[in-house]
């Protein structure tokens, strides 16, 4: 697979109401094309966010307003192979900061090593974010009851806050 240079092509999901951000590193070919966060089917994070909130999800936009969820992803541009993290290089970042100051976000997660790797190395003038495993199914290690349990803190910042 060829690497190419790719500007993130999906809007930033959030309102003012926003208390949580959740970043991932880019937004993988699967979800480029359907131009929403962690559309691959394979991808675990809105069957997580189902069994954390207990609610079936049926709109994810309309989920993540309901319950102040915020997200985006640390890379704004990058050249990249197809979804592939570790090959991710020549990196912009989003403009995190020019988000918080629009919004209530509180608190700051990222899912997996990759999202924080970036966030640390692009982002250090903010405060360090939770980090969560990632959701994709390239996270074998991680059973869907495992990040359900780590993921739960979601719901407690937002309900906590």
């Amino acid at each position: 697979m060829n690497s190419c240079t790719v500007v993130h092509p999906i809007a930033p999901l959030y309102d003012e109401e926003s208390k949580v951000l959740i970043l991932g590193s880019f937004p993988s070919v699967v979800s480029r094309a359907e131009g929403f966060y962690y559309a691959n089917r394979t991808n675990r994070f809105w069957p997580v966010m189902e069994q954390v909130f207990e609610e079936s999800i049926n709109s994810r936009e309309d989920f993540c307003h309901r319950h102040h969820i915020a997200l985006w992803d640390v890379v704004y541009s990058c050249t990249i192979e197809g979804s592939s993290d570790s090959s991710i290089h020549d990196v912009i970042p989003n403009d995190i900061e020019g988000l918080l100051s629009k919004t209530s976000i509180q608190h700051i997660l990222t899912t997996g090593k990759t999202a924080a790797g970036l966030f640390h190395r692009y982002l250090p003038q903010l405060s360090n974010p939770v980090e969560l495993p990632s959701t994709s199914a390239a996270n074998a290690s991680k059973r869907l009851d495992d990040l359900v349990k780590e993921y739960r803190i979601v719901r407690e910042l937002i309900e906590n806050d």
